[in-house]
């Protein structure tokens, strides 16, 4: 694949500024810099330089962001900044888009890729991919909330009940919650239902696939082959 074309595939520009950027000596690949931007390279397995920074080639890329609260799941947010903020702008040009939505008060694990594909198999419901939340309350749990959460609650304006979900007590006002269906606030509404309210949300894994401790809020990495074969060890 030319230089130039791999450049504008993975997000650094138009044709026009992939050309420039390279004949400006600002890539490399194994501290050598190629200049020319009609030269082939095989891009599997390739890690090149732009400018300080090294890029792996991904033909679909699929990254983990840590998302912190006050920021918008959106390409056009309207009240908060947007996700995209956080990342390299390549990111956005190649076209990244959130894999089903936090809302701006939420945090957590947030996955974003160009691979259609991928979006469509995690958010189909048929999958049911479980996505397990850190839930910290106002008022102290009950037994009685605990019981209705996991067995299903209606919520208004809703004829039908949520998916029972798989419940973890952790403390007076903190609990897991495992779900496998994506409604509207669904983890907000649903402590609403059993007379409780929400003061901290935080996704914790989607599928196999947890939060790393030692990635802070904001920050984001590229998920592995490994990685994306966790999102789909634990079906429901």
């Amino acid at each position: 694949m030319q230089i130039e074309r791999l450049l504008q595939q993975q997000g650094f520009g138009t044709r026009k500024e992939c050309r420039a950027l390279a004949r400006q000596g600002r890539f490399a690949v194994g501290g050598d810099i190629l200049d020319d931007p009609f030269q082939d390279l095989a891009p599997e397995g390739l890690v090149f330089r732009v400018d300080d920074r090294d890029w792996p080639y991904f033909a679909k890329a699929v990254i983990l962001l840590h998302k912190p609260a006050g920021f918008e799941c959106s390409r056009k947010p309207r009240h908060h900044p947007g996700i995209h903020t956080l990342l390299p702008p390549q990111f956005l040009r190649r076209g990244l888009q959130s894999i089903g939505r936090l809302d701006e008060e939420t945090t957590g694990l947030l996955l974003l890729t160009d691979d259609g594909a991928l979006i469509h198999a995690l958010s189909s419901p048929r999958r049911k991919v479980k996505k397990r939340y850190r839930v910290t309350v106002r008022h102290p749990l009950d037994d009685v909330q605990l019981a209705a959460l996991s067995s299903g609650v209606l919520l208004n304006d809703d004829p039908v009940p949520t998916l029972p979900a798989e419940v973890e007590w952790r403390d007076a006002h903190t609990l897991l919650l495992t779900l496998t269906e994506g409604r509207y606030h669904q983890v907000r509404r649903m402590l609403g239902a059993v007379g409780n309210r929400v003061e901290a949300l935080c996704r914790m894994a989607v599928g196999g696939l947890t939060l790393p401790a030692d990635l802070p809020e904001g920050q984001w990495r590229w998920l592995t082959p490994a990685d994306l074969e966790q999102l789909w060890e634990h079906p429901a």
